[in-house]
């Protein structure tokens, strides 16, 4: 009998622990909150629970409040959704930037390393939040790192200073929309093909917005429709963007540009992008929208032209991708 037992008893703490293991594998939303009253306290705490290569839409609910956390989707994790309950009250921060000093990197940690969010899994939307990288004004700290492909940023704020938001990893695509992000120097960069709609594109100085390094083979770098380019009091000479590699591809179209948009619109980087660099503009509005001062080696495209670069196109040349938006 007691042989007998013994095995039986076996068999149900093993069912019990997997049973544990996947109390959270499940479409069942994970709360958040730093005052203890949700599942976790930190963000972090709710993604290692998370199951691997997830087939299901998961929600992570982030309550209001200030989460520091320098925080990782690692590349195995897929279908999350982090929402906040407020976007401007629901805060995700970090202070790291390129120049503090460690024992192993005595010259600084380098751009890399300073981001608050780095994005490794596929399939991530991030909606109803802010992210910052909230350190002083020493060097280059990313606030959103990505190196995952179809990612979603919807109304959201990303917020720093120079290099505010790093769009990482050539061929993966990203949608920004209805978001607001602010910087000071090259603060939107990279060479990911990267869609902007009803975007606040916000400078904080007297420097560029973008610098797109999109390789030579990638037909698409970064499209601006729809968006509003606003600044600072005081800020009155900004370029549009400047190519960090040969053939970075930036386009603005239906976008109000503001009088801090500098009348050539564009920078070379180094003199011999001039005849790489694919930079573009249509039908854009407000003072900083005049042409007749613009680089020569940047183009208005024609109506039927830019009929043709629509997200759907943008997004499907891999693998078609369709957002849910």
């Amino acid at each position: 009998m007691i042989k007998r037992i013994i095995p039986a008893l076996v068999l149900i703490a093993i069912t019990q622990c997997a049973t544990a293991a996947n109390k959270y594998d499940n479409p069942d939303t994970l709360t958040v909150a730093r005052d203890g009253t949700g599942e976790f306290r930190t963000i972090d705490e709710a993604i290692e629970v998370c199951r691997a290569f997830m087939e299901y839409h998961k929600v992570i609910y982030v309550k209001k409040g200030i989460y520091k956390e320098k925080l990782i989707i690692p590349q195995w994790l897929t279908n999350i959704e982090i929402l906040g309950e407020d976007r401007d009250n629901t805060v995700i921060t970090y202070d790291d930037h390129a120049n503090i000093k460690t024992t192993e990197r005595p010259k600084g940690i380098g751009t890399f390393r300073t981001y608050t969010v780095k994005v490794e899994g596929c399939d991530i939307t991030f909606k109803n939040i802010t992210i910052e990288n909230n350190s002083a004004r020493l060097g280059q700290a990313v606030a959103i790192h990505t190196e995952g492909d179809r990612l979603m940023f919807i109304n959201c704020r990303l917020l720093g200073h120079q290099d505010t938001v790093y769009t990482g990893v050539a061929g993966t695509r990203l949608l920004f929309k209805d978001c607001y992000i602010e910087g000071t120097t090259d603060f939107i960069f990279g060479p990911s093909t990267a869609w902007f709609e009803n975007c606040t594109i916000h400078s904080k100085s007297n420097s560029y917005i973008t610098a797109a390094s999109t390789p030579n083979g990638c037909k698409y770098g970064y499209v601006f429709n729809n968006c509003r380019l606003t600044a600072d009091a005081g800020i009155t000479k900004v370029y549009l963007g400047r190519p960090w590699r040969d053939y970075g591809y930036t386009l603005f179209m239906n976008c109000d540009l503001g009088a801090h948009i500098r009348p050539e619109g564009w920078h070379h980087w180094q003199k011999e992008r001039e005849k790489t660099a694919r930079y573009m503009e249509y039908n854009n509005r407000g003072e900083g929208a005049k042409t007749d001062k613009r680089v020569e080696w940047s183009r208005q495209l024609t109506k039927k032209e830019a009929a043709k670069i629509t997200m759907e196109e943008v997004f499907g040349l891999s693998n078609e991708w369709k957002p849910n938006i």
